[in-house]
């Protein structure tokens, strides 16, 4: 039996092979900082944070970063989100094995204080069940395309889908950015595409517009923005990097 793989015509589509290229070779530079060799740890967990706070601003919950940092913000939204992030690692690790477990996991995270418990991890009434287990055999390995771009269909899937109640966005960054790591193209949670999607953002909510008209299209339009979020993490962590890298003053 010839099973095919349904990702592989995306890459097909005009320009997405040269924009995964691109970014893929930005990813590259910056995770070869020799900063990083050093300060992996402590960029992991500023990329983490970048990422969160990105995310809920994306969701219409912005503060400062700093003000977040310093512990003050109590918005449950952005909470949500930090909580995501902090478990991002043992998230990655299962995220090809249990997909459909890691998925609720990020919603309970993310959605505590926003929705009723009972809603908590528990699909939003309407919810298209075979097209959420389409996209959770993708994450299983039912797909050999690029990282990135099952990274940007994970991403678009579930934010066209809707699959649980609240904050559906920051649940869908953060499964995006978890293909980034589990698939090997960020392992160690460097990048923070969510701040890419923000400084990006009329493009990002017209791609994500784009992409739910499953047109080819909308779909390449969706891609190329996603790359585009990407490159825009790994200038931004090849910045702190720079910064991080330099000799201390006496």
């Amino acid at each position: 039996m010839i099973v095919t793989d349904v990702l592989a015509p995306l890459l097909e589509l005009v320009d997405v092979g040269a924009a995964l290229d691109s970014a893929r070779a930005d990813v590259d530079s910056a995770l070869r900082h020799p900063a990083l060799r050093s300060s992996g740890g402590a960029m992991a967990a500023e990329a983490g944070l970048r990422s969160a706070v990105a995310s809920a601003a994306i969701e219409g919950h912005g503060y400062d970063l700093e003000e977040v940092r310093s512990g003050t913000v109590t918005d449950p939204v952005v909470q949500g989100a930090l909580r995501v992030s902090r478990e991002s690692d043992g998230l990655a690790d299962l995220w090809t094995k249990v997909p459909r477990q890691v998925l609720v996991r990020m919603h309970v995270l993310a959605a505590r204080d926003v929705v009723p418990p009972d809603e908590l991890g528990r699909p939003a009434p309407g919810v298209d069940v075979n097209r959420l287990t389409a996209l959770l055999e993708l994450i299983a390995g039912g797909t050999s395309v690029p990282t990135m771009l099952l990274a940007s269909i994970v991403h678009g899937e579930l934010l066209s889908m809707a699959p649980f109640s609240g904050p559906n966005g920051v649940v869908a960054r953060a499964a995006a950015r978890t293909t980034l790591v589990a698939g090997g193209l960020d392992p160690r949670g460097l990048l923070a595409p969510e701040v890419g999607h923000l400084a990006r953002q009329p493009e990002y909510l017209g791609a994500a517009g784009a992409y739910a008209t499953g047109t080819p299209d909308g779909v390449r339009s969706w891609i190329k923005h996603c790359t585009a979020a990407i490159s825009v993490a790994a200038e931004e962590l090849a910045a702190i990097a720079a910064v991080a890298g330099r000799p201390k003053q006496l």
